[in-house]
Protein backbone atom coordinates (compact mmCIF):
# COMPACT_ATOMS: atom_id res chain seq x y z
CA UNK A 1 0.00 0.00 0.00
CA UNK A 2 2.91 2.31 0.72
CA UNK A 3 6.11 2.74 -1.30
CA UNK A 4 8.30 5.25 0.51
CA UNK A 5 10.93 7.07 -1.52
CA UNK A 6 13.77 9.03 0.07
CA UNK A 7 15.57 11.84 -1.72
CA UNK A 8 17.92 14.72 -0.99
CA UNK A 9 21.04 12.80 -0.07
CA UNK A 10 24.44 13.66 -1.43
CA UNK A 11 27.86 15.06 -0.60
CA UNK A 12 28.05 18.02 1.77
CA UNK A 13 30.93 19.75 3.54
CA UNK A 14 31.55 19.52 7.26
CA UNK A 15 29.26 21.98 9.06
CA UNK A 16 26.90 22.21 6.11
CA UNK A 17 23.19 21.48 5.80
CA UNK A 18 21.03 19.05 3.89
CA UNK A 19 17.31 18.31 3.75
CA UNK A 20 16.06 14.80 3.15
CA UNK A 21 12.55 14.00 1.91
CA UNK A 22 10.38 10.93 2.25
CA UNK A 23 7.24 10.77 0.14
CA UNK A 24 4.54 8.59 -1.39
CA UNK A 25 1.44 9.52 -3.33
CA UNK A 26 -0.76 7.67 -0.86
CA UNK A 27 1.15 8.81 2.22
CA UNK A 28 -0.94 10.80 4.68
CA UNK A 29 1.23 11.58 7.74
CA UNK A 30 -1.92 12.10 9.84
CA UNK A 31 -2.43 8.33 9.77
CA UNK A 32 1.16 7.14 10.31
CA UNK A 33 3.89 7.14 12.88
CA UNK A 34 7.09 7.95 10.96
CA UNK A 35 10.79 7.65 11.71
CA UNK A 36 14.21 8.24 10.21
CA UNK A 37 17.01 5.71 10.71
CA UNK A 38 20.58 5.65 9.49
CA UNK A 39 23.32 3.09 9.03
CA UNK A 40 26.97 4.05 8.87
CA UNK A 41 29.73 1.77 7.53
CA UNK A 42 30.62 -0.89 10.08
CA UNK A 43 27.79 0.11 12.43
CA UNK A 44 24.30 -1.13 13.16
CA UNK A 45 21.27 0.76 11.92
CA UNK A 46 20.26 3.35 14.50
CA UNK A 47 17.25 5.60 15.06
CA UNK A 48 17.62 9.28 14.24
CA UNK A 49 14.22 10.82 14.85
CA UNK A 50 10.54 9.96 14.81
CA UNK A 51 7.19 11.67 14.58
CA UNK A 52 3.80 10.59 15.87
CA UNK A 53 0.70 10.75 13.71
CA UNK A 54 -0.17 13.84 15.74
CA UNK A 55 3.07 15.59 14.75
CA UNK A 56 5.03 15.25 18.00
CA UNK A 57 8.74 14.61 17.43
CA UNK A 58 11.60 12.86 19.22
CA UNK A 59 15.33 12.93 18.48
CA UNK A 60 18.32 10.79 19.32
CA UNK A 61 20.90 12.44 21.57
CA UNK A 62 23.46 12.46 18.77
CA UNK A 63 21.33 14.77 16.59
CA UNK A 64 19.38 16.87 19.10
CA UNK A 65 19.70 20.56 18.33
CA UNK A 66 21.00 19.87 14.82
CA UNK A 67 18.27 17.87 13.05
CA UNK A 68 14.59 18.77 12.70
CA UNK A 69 11.80 16.53 11.45
CA UNK A 70 8.80 18.17 9.77
CA UNK A 71 5.92 17.23 7.51
CA UNK A 72 3.88 18.70 4.66
CA UNK A 73 0.63 16.79 4.49
CA UNK A 74 -0.48 18.52 1.29
CA UNK A 75 2.61 17.16 -0.48
CA UNK A 76 2.47 13.75 1.22
CA UNK A 77 6.01 14.35 2.40
CA UNK A 78 8.08 14.14 5.57
CA UNK A 79 11.39 16.01 5.84
CA UNK A 80 14.57 15.72 7.86
CA UNK A 81 16.46 19.00 8.00
CA UNK A 82 20.08 18.36 8.95
CA UNK A 83 22.29 21.25 10.06
CA UNK A 84 25.83 21.52 11.44
CA UNK A 85 26.70 18.21 9.86
CA UNK A 86 29.54 16.16 11.32
CA UNK A 87 31.68 13.39 9.89
CA UNK A 88 29.83 10.83 11.99
CA UNK A 89 26.57 11.77 10.22
CA UNK A 90 27.83 9.97 7.11
CA UNK A 91 25.41 7.09 6.55
CA UNK A 92 22.58 5.73 4.47
CA UNK A 93 19.38 7.32 5.73
CA UNK A 94 16.07 5.46 5.67
CA UNK A 95 12.51 6.53 6.31
CA UNK A 96 10.02 4.12 7.80
CA UNK A 97 6.35 4.28 8.76
CA UNK A 98 3.45 2.38 10.24
CA UNK A 99 -0.24 3.03 10.72
CA UNK A 100 -0.70 0.14 13.14
CA UNK A 101 2.41 -0.05 15.35
CA UNK A 102 2.91 1.73 18.64
CA UNK A 103 4.88 4.95 18.43
CA UNK A 104 7.61 3.57 20.69
CA UNK A 105 8.09 0.56 18.41
CA UNK A 106 8.35 2.75 15.32
CA UNK A 107 10.86 5.05 17.03
CA UNK A 108 13.04 2.17 18.26
CA UNK A 109 12.72 -0.43 15.51
CA UNK A 110 10.89 1.17 12.59
CA UNK A 111 7.57 0.39 10.98
CA UNK A 112 6.33 -2.14 8.46
CA UNK A 113 7.08 0.17 5.52
CA UNK A 114 10.64 1.17 4.58
CA UNK A 115 12.25 3.21 1.85
CA UNK A 116 15.35 2.06 -0.02
CA UNK A 117 17.60 4.68 1.58
CA UNK A 118 19.59 7.70 0.45
CA UNK A 119 23.33 8.19 0.95
CA UNK A 120 24.59 11.17 2.92
CA UNK A 121 28.34 11.78 2.89
CA UNK A 122 30.09 14.50 4.87
CA UNK A 123 33.42 15.71 3.54
CA UNK A 124 36.03 17.74 5.39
Amino acid sequence: QLQLVESGGGLVQLGGSLRLSCTDSGFNPDYYHIAWFRQAPGKEREPVSCMSSGGMTKYSDSVKGRFTMTRDNARNTVYLQMNSLKSEDTAVYYCTASSISLLQDVCEKGGNYWGRGTQVTISS
